[in-house]
């Protein structure tokens, strides 16, 4: 499996516009490798730019989750001076609308890094789905939070909230199974060359083609321009479900990652949201400089 470093290109077959259904394709012909650090700013920045990119487009691709270690690896020295880490997190909120509270490493610091990324491979130990929510708890936990969250007291707590089995997960939490698990994503990383996260390596499963790799966070359009270019045609979006629907199946979203999804603006998105709440389907949570919204669950 190899890949190259990549910028997309505009020749695209074109094709009709008409909707597809996620039945459409039995096989998905795309993979796509996230490389991701659960420390890194820039990794829960593109949370949105992911979520919409499987909204419009989930029918061509399967994405799997891959941990580098790349950004805790390269702030190991910057972990004993907290203002630079606090510095680096409000830089990243700021430049990309996705709540980073670097107070965390003023309040309450990451201790263990480690155990962080040892948990998020023990949670998908019970599937695909169950790591993918685990990982979205710990990075809210990290983020929003500002929470220490490397002590395993604090990691069974989070899959409690990721509903995972916890008898199961506190048995994996420190097997060689979850270390196993772990050192395949960092070997992966290595022979990829990966040198920063986010990064992402397309590949197409129908071409004996090198996969196509692009290194740090990009506007959504460049990811929706390389996935055409690896279909070698033009593909229309799926329609994006109702904000009802989305709140429900997301369970807590925010409402930066709201106005990316639509084409908002904040202020539209926020708005939208207070209509939800007055029909009593959301409550509101404030977080530092950001909204988060959290579906309630009907009895």
């Amino acid at each position: 499996m190899s890949y190259k470093q990549t910028e997309p290109s505009n020749e695209l077959r074109s094709e009709s516009k008409a909707q597809y259904s996620y039945f459409d394709l039995l096989t998905k012909p795309i993979e796509i490798y996230l490389f991701i650090d659960p420390l890194c700013p820039e990794s829960w920045s593109l949370e949105p730019i992911v979520k919409k990119l499987q909204l419009e487009y989930g029918r061509f691709f399967s994405l799997r989750p891959i941990l580098s270690g790349k950004w805790s690896k390269l702030n190991q020295a910057c972990l004993g001076a907290p203002e630079q880490l606090k510095k680096q997190w409000e830089r990243t909120a700021k430049l990309t609308g996705m709540c980073c509270d670097g107070d965390l490493w003023i309040e309450d610091p990451i201790t263990f890094p480690a155990n962080v990324s040892m948990a998020i491979k023990a949670a998908e130990l019970q599937g695909s789905k169950a790591g993918r929510r685990y990982l979205r708890k710990v990075q809210e936990n990290i983020f929003l939070n500002r929470t220490d969250i490397s002590k395993d007291e604090q990691l069974i707590r989070i899959a409690a909230e990721a509903e995972l089995d916890l008898e199961e997960f506190k048995g994996d939490l420190h097997s060689k199974s979850a270390t196993k698990a772990l050192q395949c994503d960092l070997k992966l990383s290595g022979e990829m060359e990966i040198d920063q996260t986010p990064s992402i390596v397309f590949f197409n499963e129908e071409e004996e083609e090198e996969g196509l790799k692009l290194s740090g966070a990009y506007r959504y359009e460049v990811y929706v321009k390389v996935l055409r270019q690896l279909l070698q045609r033009e593909v229309a979006p799926m329609d994006k479900p109702t904000l009802e629907e989305l709140t429900k199946h997301f369970q807590f979203i925010g409402t930066h990652e709201i106005a990316i999804i639509y084409d908002w603006s904040h202020e539209k998105a926020c708005s939208e949201m207070k209509k939800l709440q007055l029909m009593q389907l959301v409550q509101r949570v404030p977080v530092k400089n950001e909204i988060f919204w959290r579906y309630i669950k009907k009895p």
